[in-house]
C-alpha cells in the first residue's frame, strides 16, 4: 500500500490571480508557489523573519521529493480583464533623487491587466508520494501548511493543512488530477527542486539589503526550479503529426478532390505513397505491414475485435473556408501517429516532402509539399477548442443494434412504440459513440464529462448527409452519423474517431463554443 503526504490549500473566495512565466494566468498553482508559501508561513509560524532555522530540514527534504500529483478543482480564466494601476518598478531612479532632496520625484504607475482564474471549488491538494512509506518531520510540515494565509497574490487567501493518506483515500479527493508529463508536453509548471529553499533564502537576503547608501539595488529572479509539464489525467495525449499540401502534378496550383467521394482515395493514394517510400528507405516488410497499412505482420487484416496496432493515419483536410465558415474540396492531408511516435512522423516529413500521389492506374495525380503549421485551415484540425464538429462522418463500429431497429421503424409501428424505439436507438448511439472515443484513445474520465450530439444532417455549412460519403469498401455497410462534441476543458486535435478513423472519416474540425 501506497503513501502519499498530502498538502491541501483552501480558498476562501472563488477565484485566484497566480500567473505563470509570461505572465498567463497560471492554473492549477504550481508546486513551487506551495513551496514559497510554505517557506514565508514558516519564517511567521517560529518567528524567524530574519533567518529561517526550524523547518529547514523538512523543507529540504520536501524540494527533493519526486514530482507530486496534484488534485485541483477546474479553474476557468476570466473573459472579463480588468486593469490596475501600480508602482513601476524604478526605485533605482527615484531613491537617488529623494536623498538629494528632490523630492518631486513621483513614483509613476503602470497599467497592469488582471484576468483571474475563476474556480469551480475551493480546494487544491499536493500528492507527494513517499517511497518508503514515511515522511521525516511530518509535524513540522503540518504545521507550516497549517499556517499558509495566501497562494498566490496577497488577495489570495487560503488555508492549509496537511495529512498522510492511502491509495484509496488519495483516488477519491475531489478535483481534477494533474500528473506529471515525460515528454515535458501540456501545462508547463515551475517544481522546487534541490537548492530552491537555499536560492530563497538568498534571495529575501538581498531583498532585506536592496536599499543602500549607493542605491536601490534590484532583486534578483529566482533560477533554482525546474521547470514540469503537467496534463490532466483526463485530456488525450496529443498526437504527433505532419501536414501538406496537394499541388497539381506539375505543382502549377493546388490540386482539389471533392470530400464526399474521393475521401478514401486520396487516403488510400497516401498510404500508398508512405509504403514505397518506407519500403525505399529499408522499412522491413513487417514494419510497413502493421505502422503503414495497419494490418499484422504477414499482411493479413485484423479480425473483428482484434485491437489496432501502433499505425499511421492519413486523414484528407477539407478546406474551411475562413470567410463564409464553409467546409469545401479537400487541399490538405495530414498524417498522424500514436503519442509515442513522433519520430514516425518527423521521418514521414522528410520523406514525403515532394513525393507524388498515384491513383489505382499508376498516373500520378498530385505533388506533396510540406504545410507549414502557421497555416489557417490545418489550425482549425489542430488547435485547442471545447467543441468539435464532424467534416466526415464518423462510422459506427458495432453497428447492428441501430441497424435491427431502424428496421423495425421501418415496419411501421404505432407513436408509443416508436418513441421506445427511438429512445434506444438514442441509448445506443451513445453507448457506440463513446466506445469509438474510447477506442481513439479518449478516457472513461473525459468522456463523462463530454457533451455529444449526433444527426445525419452536418453541423456546419457545406457538409453534405452522413449517407451520402462514400466509406472505404470494407465498411460500406456501417451506419454514418455526424457528430458534434463539446469537451469540459479545451483538447487539441487532431480528432478522429470511428471505424474509418485510420482513413479520413469520423474526422473533426473546431467550432465556435
Amino acid at each position: 500500500m501506497n503513501l502519499f503526504c498530502c498538502i491541501t490549500v483552501r480558498f476562501l473566495e472563488q477565484y485566484s490571480h497566480g500567473r505563470s512565466d509570461g505572465g498567463e494566468p497560471e492554473w492549477p498553482p504550481s508546486p513551487l508557489r506551495l513551496f514559497q508559501a510554505l517557506v514565508a508561513a514558516s519564517a511567521a509560524r517560529w518567528n524567524e523573519r530574519m533567518q529561517l532555522s526550524h523547518a529547514v530540514p523538512a523543507l529540504e527534504w520536501l524540494e527533493r521529493q519526486p514530482t507530486p500529483t496534484i488534485a485541483a478543482v477546474r479553474g476557468t480564466t476570466s473573459n472579463n480583464p480588468y486593469l490596475l494601476y501600480i508602482p513601476n518598478n524604478a526605485m533605482e531612479l527615484v531613491v537617488p533623487a529623494w536623498r538629494k532632496g528632490n523630492t518631486s520625484k513621483a513614483v509613476k504607475r503602470e497599467q497592469k491587466v488582471v484576468r483571474p482564474v475563476q474556480l469551480a471549488g475551493d480546494v487544491v491538494h499536493y500528492l507527494y508520494p513517499l517511497a518508503n512509506g514515511t515522511c521525516p518531520q511530518f509535524e513540522v510540515l503540518q504545521a507550516a501548511a497549517r499556517s499558509v494565509t495566501h497562494l498566490g497574490w496577497g488577495i489570495d487567501m487560503v488555508a492549509g493543512n496537511a495529512e498522510l493518506l492511502t491509495d484509496e483515500q488519495a483516488a477519491v479527493l475531489s478535483g481534477e488530477v494533474w500528473r506529471a508529463t515525460p515528454d515535458q508536453s501540456g501545462t508547463q509548471l515551475r517544481v522546487a527542486t534541490h537548492g530552491t529553499l537555499n536560492a530563497l533564502l538568498e534571495k529575501h537576503q538581498k531583498f532585506l539589503g536592496r536599499l543602500t547608501d549607493g542605491g536601490f539595488k534590484p532583486v534578483p529572479p529566482l533560477s533554482a526550479f525546474r521547470v514540469v509539464g503537467y496534463r490532466r489525467a483526463s485530456d488525450p495525449s496529443p498526437r504527433p503529426h505532419t501536414a501538406f499540401s496537394i499541388l497539381k502534378p506539375d505543382a502549377s496550383g493546388r490540386q482539389s478532390f471533392d470530400p464526399l467521394r474521393r475521401t478514401r482515395e486520396v487516403a488510400g493514394m497516401m498510404r500508398h505513397s508512405v509504403a514505397s517510400a518506407a519500403k525505399d528507405q529499408g522499412w522491413s516488410d513487417e514494419q510497413i505491414n502493421v505502422f503503414v497499412h495497419g494490418k499484422t505482420t504477414d499482411g493479413a487484416n485484423l479480425s473483428n475485435g482484434q485491437p489496432s496496432p501502433d499505425r499511421f493515419q492519413y486523414l484528407p483536410l477539407p478546406t474551411i473556408n475562413h470567410a463564409l465558415n464553409r467546409v469545401e474540396s479537400i487541399r490538405r492531408i495530414l498524417v498522424v501517429a500514436p503519442p509515442h511516435c513522433g519520430h514516425q512522423t518527423a521521418w514521414a516529413r522528410r520523406a514525403m516532402a515532394g513525393a507524388e500521389l498515384v491513383n489505382d492506374e499508376g498516373v500520378a495525380t498530385a505533388l506533396l509539399t510540406i504545410l507549414p503549421n502557421s497555416d489557417w485551415v490545418l489550425r482549425q484540425y489542430v488547435d485547442e477548442s471545447r467543441t468539435w464538429a464532424t467534416v466526415t462522418p464518423v462510422i459506427i463500429p458495432g453497428y447492428d443494434d441501430p441497424d435491427h431497429l431502424r428496421r423495425k421503424l421501418k415496419a411501421g409501428v404505432d407513436a408509443e412504440t416508436q418513441k421506445r424505439y427511438l429512445d434506444r436507438l438514442d441509448a445506443r448511439m451513445e453507448v457506440l459513440l463513446r466506445k469509438a472515443f474510447r477506442q481513439a484513445g479518449y478516457s472513461n474520465e473525459l468522456l463523462e464529462q463530454t457533451e455529444l450530439n449526433w444527426r445525419e444532417v452536418g453541423f456546419r455549412s457545406g457538409v453534405e448527409l452522413a449517407s451520402r460519403y462514400m466509406p472505404p469498401k470494407n465498411l460500406n455497410t456501417s451506419p454514418r452519423i455526424h457528430v458534434q462534441v463539446r469537451f469540459p476543458a479545451p483538447v487539441s486535435g487532431p480528432i478522429a474517431v470511428g471505424s474509418g478513423r485510420f482513413r479520413g472519416f469520423g474526422l473533426f474540425a473546431a467550432s465556435k463554443d
